[in-house]
């Protein structure tokens, strides 16, 4: 507010004065703070954006690159062996009897077959029981259930020494077995069975439940519902669990020199001594007589672990077909 004079009353009354220009200054004023807070919101979206991305591409990186790793490891090892190997191949390596000269691996390849289709015979029965009655007929939240499942995660993690050990003071000792195919056996089934229960029970527990309502809202019982809907359903899973189990049992060596001994020769009953191919190759790389038998032995158990594997695929694929069609 301001007096307007008149020019000869004086000072007639108080009007309010103009105040365009100040409207406008404070108005400018404002409109410069709202752009500059909202360029300023701008730069941190976009700063929050870009550290978005880089941090989306780093997290996709690492697995990529943990892969690539773990590929390129494996092919450096699996190309070491062929070409250290495949040189040393001769006929004479495939002997059926074994002597200091030729260092057949022949009773070593069948005694390894014979330890793991003796082994399997043992543990698969028992480990699928097992996964079918913890995943299918033991309560949930059972402490018993619990204590079981604990027991097989820590056998799970026990050295293969320790098998050996225990399968030498009580299947060798204890029950008189001596060292032989069928203490070797046992202790390898002993070995891979967590590993067998642990995967059968994950791939049971992974077939929906819906699968299993249908088949009692038709009439079925649970050993039926179990034998054709849930075991076709889960059979990959096992197979998944049965083939780590063979892939052990191959590579297995401390525990079957304690069990199985290391005779050269082929087994004519279950209580005979044998060798099989990992343990071949660690007796003639003790020795260190024959390290380029001891490559060529390497690859024929790579291509008998192949072989093996695939075979396994394909028979688990026509069990379910047959299953299924049944």
């Amino acid at each position: 507010m301001r007096l307007i004079h008149d020019g000869a009353s004086g000072p007639t009354a108080l009007k309010p004065a103009p105040a365009t220009a100040g409207a406008a200054t404070t108005a400018g004023a404002a409109g410069a703070a709202a752009a500059g807070a909202a360029v300023r919101r701008t730069a941190r979206v976009r700063r929050r954006a870009t550290h978005r991305s880089v941090r989306d591409h780093i997290l996709h990186a690492l697995p990529c690159l943990a892969a690539l790793l773990t590929a390129a490891l494996i092919g450096f090892l699996i190309i070491y062996i062929l070409v250290m190997g495949i040189p040393h191949i001769s006929p004479d390596l495939f002997s059926i009897t074994y002597n200091s000269v030729n260092v057949s691996l022949m009773p070593a390849l069948i005694n390894t077959v014979l330890m793991t289709l003796l082994a399997l015979a043992f543990a698969v029965p028992i480990g699928l029981g097992g996964a079918i009655f913890l995943a299918e007929y033991a309560r949930r939240g059972n402490r018993l259930v619990g204590l079981i499942r604990i027991a097989a995660d820590t056998l799970a993690g026990v050295p293969s020494i320790v098998y050996g050990l225990f399968g030498l003071l009580f299947f060798v000792t204890m029950l008189g077995w001596r060292m032989s195919l069928l203490a070797g056996a046992c202790t390898l089934a002993i070995m891979i069975l967590p590993l067998i229960i642990s995967t059968a029970e994950e791939a049971l527990r992974a077939v929906p439940d819906a699968w299993r309502e249908g088949s009692f809202g038709l009439g079925a019982g649970r050993l039926r519902t179990v034998g054709r809907i849930l075991l076709p359903s889960a059979l990959p899973g096992i197979l998944a669990g049965v083939i780590l189990g063979i892939g052990r049992i191959v590579g297995e060596s401390a525990a079957l020199i304690y069990t199985a001994g290391t005779a050269t020769s082929l087994p004519t009953s279950l209580f005979d001594s044998t060798r099989t191919l990992s343990v071949h190759m660690y007796v003639l790389a003790s020795e260190g007589l024959h390290l380029e038998k001891t490559y060529a032995t390497a690859v024929v158990l790579l291509l008998l672990v192949l072989l093996i594997n695939t075979a396994s695929v394909v028979l688990a694929r026509r069990l379910s077909r047959k299953v299924r069609n049944v």
